[in-house]
């Protein structure tokens, strides 16, 4: 944690970039010693606690969804379609109140405005506040399930973030193998919660870590695995999205290459966004007001558009199997970026992810209808499919974890693999050499993006 004081937070930063520009100088950050069996107890013990974490909050956000949402089916979008206008007021209204008094428990728990895993793991190796992050965490899904603009794996992150923050303690790691387990727990903790293995150690070493090296892989595959498995006990073993398998065509593949650099832009965009949102929070007696206007404001917009509520995964959903109207594209690519950057910019925790894949999906299922006027031939839920990919690459900086999540949550990669790839590398080029920063980059300061970066130079191409 960074002193209060500004003057004093100034130095420790100053002290942070000096460090880590003098570790990138004489040291590979692929030299982690991974032997001894203290380590990999350690992993096990993070995937088994990563796995029964996010199942419990997952069955939370579930119970909160079903409390404030009643209805006979379990997608939020069809329980507010079905609900009073009255509804909409009064449950966001109670997120806002929600989120002030969790703000200010929080900020007794702890000095700081908020948590952050990409700057602890790369600034104090790991180390996290255990209780306030836990706080933080099961905030953020109380928020979600009431409808909150936010994803539901900053939840599962965080908490699997904080026990390997807590074994690397108890088992005497060093600290680049606590940096190193974080990061899996976190990675670890996103696969319990949305049952992608693969995706989520390749995320926790791509995005979180901010390298890909064979040694790191497999502590980070063998916690996320470990993860998924044991939630699947408790959750569903299914995809998360259900597509239909799409047939080629170049006009897709045409599209795609032109496509990339628009989702690049508005990827950069939409980073600035969340960092300005994320550096903009209300403090002192606003934390309470702050919150309660947002939500009122998203519970009255809800009532018209209720694709809004919640992390964007219905909405994504239905663009995927191209059942949105071209003009409710248009109008939720306009409001539902607005809707998750006032919600940062209350204070609400949460977490990132879904929200920008359900921007891409919006920005795709647009831009594609418009290219089908031009070069029919192409499913349209593939375009949305295609820019879910693209923007979720861009504002993660993360290609192919991106690339891999998209294929485990939809349980198909053939029938979009060419033009997904084509779209992620040149949206991520192109967001890359505008805006260093990833979504989850928005709460580090100029200086710590740039010792971040200094310390990934060794392993950059």
């Amino acid at each position: 944690m960074l002193p209060s004081d500004p003057i004093l937070r100034k130095h420790s930063v100053v002290r942070s970039v000096n460090r880590v520009g003098t570790r990138a100088r004489t040291s590979p950050t692929t030299a982690v010693p991974l032997g001894g069996a203290a380590f990999w107890l350690a992993v096990v013990l993070t995937g088994v606690g990563s796995g029964v974490s996010a199942a419990l909050l997952m069955r939370l956000l579930e119970l909160v969804q079903h409390l404030m949402w009643p209805g006979p089916s379990a997608s939020l979008l069809v329980a507010a379609q079905q609900a009073g206008a009255l509804r909409h007021v009064l449950v966001l209204v109670g997120a806002g109140l929600l989120t002030g008094a969790g703000q200010l428990l929080l900020a007794g728990l702890s000095s700081g405005n908020g948590i952050d895993i990409t700057a602890a793991i790369w600034f104090t190796a790991g180390r996290l506040p255990s209780v306030r992050t836990i706080g933080s965490a099961v905030l953020s899904i109380l928020l979600v399930g009431m409808g909150v603009s936010l994803g539901r794996e900053g939840a599962p992150k965080q908490a699997g973030a904080v026990i390997a923050n807590l074994l690397a303690d108890r088992t005497g790691l060093s600290d680049e193998q606590r940096r190193l387990l974080v990061a899996c727990g976190a990675g670890a903790g996103m696969s319990a919660a949305y049952g992608v293995p693969l995706g989520g150690a390749l995320f926790a070493l791509e995005v979180l870590r901010g390298l890909l090296a064979l040694r790191l892989v497999l502590p980070a595959l063998l916690a996320s695995v470990i993860a998924a498995m044991i939630a699947w006990v408790a959750l569903p073993d299914a995809p998360t999205y259900h597509i239909p398998t799409f047939p080629d065509s170049p006009a897709i593949a045409v599209w795609a290459l032109l496509f990339g650099p628009i989702a690049g832009l508005v990827s950069v965009g939409y980073v600035r966004a969340i960092a300005w949102a994320d550096r903009n929070k209300p403090t002192h007696w606003r934390r309470l007001v702050a919150p309660v206007l947002v939500m009122g404001l998203l519970g009255v917009v809800s009532i018209r558009f209720p694709q809004l509520l919640g992390n964007g995964q219905d909405i994504a959903q239905l663009a995927f199997t191209n059942q949105v109207a071209p003009t409710l594209l248009i109008a939720i690519l306009l409001l539902k970026p607005a809707a998750t950057i006032l919600s940062v910019r209350s204070g609400a925790p949460g977490g990132l992810f879904t929200p920008s894949l359900a921007l891409g999906a919006m920005l795709g299922g647009v831009l594609g209808h418009a290219w089908s006027v031009f070069w029919p031939g192409a499913p349209l839920g593939l375009y949305a499919i295609v820019g879910a990919a693209a923007v979720l690459a861009a504002t993660t900086q993360g290609p192919i974890s991106a690339v891999v999540l998209m294929i485990e949550m939809t349980g198909h990669a053939r029938s979009f693999i060419v033009p997904v790839l084509l779209a992620v590398v040149t949206a991520t080029l192109v967001s890359r050499e505008i805006e260093p920063r990833s979504i989850y980059d928005a709460r580090l300061t100029d200086d710590q993006v740039q010792a971040r970066l200094a310390s990934r130079q060794p392993s950059s191409v």
